[in-house]
This record gives C-alpha cells, sequence and structure tokens, in this order.
C-alpha cells in the first residue's frame, strides 16, 4: 500500500492544472519542436532536436511524478477546520522576538509548499515547532544562523 500525502484542496488544485497543462500544451509542442528538428536533417548533430528531446524526458518524468503524487493526496479541507491550537492547514502569523517583523504561513504538505508564496511544509523544522501551540506562545526555531526566537501572534482555518 503507498503512503498518502497530506496536502490541502488548493494545493491539489495547483498539481493538476500543472498536469493539465503539460499534457495539453507542452507535450504537443515538444512534438512539434521534435519533428520541425529532424525535417532538418542529421539527428546526430542536430542541437534543436537534442534539445526538444530533453525537454520530452523531462515533462514526461514531470508528467509521472504529478500523476504519482495526486493518486496518493490525503485531500484535507481546511476550510472545515477550526481551533485555537496550530495544526495542518492553519495560517499562521508570527513576530520575530528581535525586530516584531511579522510573517504569515500557510502549513502545507510537503508536495506543495513554496516559501515565497506563504506556504511552508508541515515536517518543515519551523511547522514541527509550531505544531500544538496557541497564539502568544513563543517558539524555538533552529536556523543556519542559531536558534531563532518566535511569537505566534494568529492561527486562522481560511
Amino acid at each position: 500500500m503507498s503512503e498518502k500525502f497530506p496536502m490541502t484542496k488548493e494545493g491539489l488544485v495547483r498539481l493538476e492544472e500543472e498536469l493539465r497543462n503539460l499534457k495539453v500544451v507542452e507535450r504537443p509542442a515538444v512534438i512539434r519542436a521534435i519533428a520541425e528538428a529532424r525535417e532538418h536533417g542529421d539527428l546526430s548533430e542536430n542541437a534543436e532536436y537534442h534539445a526538444a528531446r530533453e525537454k520530452q524526458s523531462f515533462i514526461e518524468g514531470r508528467v509521472l511524478e504529478l500523476e504519482a503524487r495526486i493518486s496518493r493526496a490525503e485531500v484535507i479541507d481546511v476550510a472545515t477546520m477550526s481551533g485555537s491550537t496550530v495544526k495542518f492547514g492553519a495560517t499562521i502569523t508570527i513576530a520575530d522576538e528581535d525586530t516584531d517583523e511579522e510573517s504569515t504561513y500557510q502549513l502545507v504538505g510537503d508536495l506543495e509548499a513554496d516559501v515565497k508564496a506563504g506556504r511552508i511544509a508541515i515536517t518543515s523544522p519551523m511547522a514541527r515547532a509550531m505544531i500544538g501551540k496557541e497564539e502568544g506562545d513563543s517558539i524555538e526555531v533552529r536556523t543556519p544562523a542559531g536558534e531563532k526566537g518566535y511569537e505566534i501572534v494568529k492561527i486562522e482555518y481560511v
């Protein structure tokens, strides 16, 4: 039995959109590029052909990866969740205890994490430090620069 991975509904939608784009847009485009490159003659020295084949290989690998991830996704509807403690799906605002600078993150599955978009993996050190905490609690997170302290300012399930 394959392992299931927690994922938000939004994360699943993003993966399905990427898969659909690869199958409907990218795959046909690379097939056309390979056909065009073949028309240029000798394939052994045809850089366009080799680049198109490499891109095709990447696309096919990514399609397989996405299909596997989607089939093993355990979708959790965050909109139905509530509570005063941090758990999967929560959107947490934290304040740096040294600078009072605030940051907001949503705890998501490993497959949908994107720090730049404010989504951190439930298995990350930051997320593990927050699990089970409440508003007003302090957490310590080990960073490359050493221990860092944060206060949990707000917990939401949206």
